[in-house]
């Protein structure tokens, strides 16, 4: 039997990982980061975020033909990021599901324990790692040693600072420049 309730009295909140509480209703598409009353800094991101946020459109694409998901979502995206992301770090990461509520206009959030800047850099990292086991699967071992070079000299930091420098980060239209 269903229970009685208030109209509009639903659950709204989403637990963060520092304790605090939001009204998801809070976060709108264009939000990247939530200025938290704990005092810190969390990174957002929904679904409808593409995965270009956080790499370049070439590597999305290399990464949609290559990888094949099993799930809703149709091809490799932002939610498979957000994935990986909460498997390294389960505690760091607040989900909410918001397929059935229509008046947000995403169905998946995540709210971060880090800033923007610092998920960026871990979800590039979490890339590299996807990319270094599906190379070592390779059968050449001279595209694995081209790539096992080309990632000794790659800094994570370094390609975050100069991607978000390109990207349009004051738009709620996530694009290049």
């Amino acid at each position: 039997m269903a229970e009685p309730r208030v109209p509009g009295d639903d659950d709204r909140t989403l637990e963060l990982p520092c304790g605090e509480s939001i009204d998801p209703h809070e976060i709108d598409l264009g939000m990247r980061e939530y200025d938290c009353s704990c005092g810190d800094v969390h990174a957002v991101v929904t679904d409808v975020h593409p995965p270009s946020r956080f790499v370049p459109e070439s590597l999305v694409a290399v990464l949609r033909e290559t990888i094949e998901t099993e799930d809703d979502f149709g091809e490799f995206g932002t939610p498979h990021l957000m994935g990986i992301t909460m498997e390294e770090f389960p505690e760091a990461v607040a989900v909410h599901d918001a397929a059935e509520d229509g008046s947000v206009g995403y169905a998946m959030l995540w709210v971060t324990d880090f800033d923007s800047r610092r998920l960026h850099e871990l979800v590039v990292e979490l890339v590299v790692e996807l990319m270094e086991h599906a190379v070592s699967h390779a059968e050449d071992d001279d595209a694995v040693g081209e790539f096992e070079s080309q990632m000794l000299e790659f800094d994570v930091s370094e390609f975050v600072a100069e991607y978000r420098r390109l990207r349009d980060w004051e738009s709620e239209h996530d694009r290049p420049v």
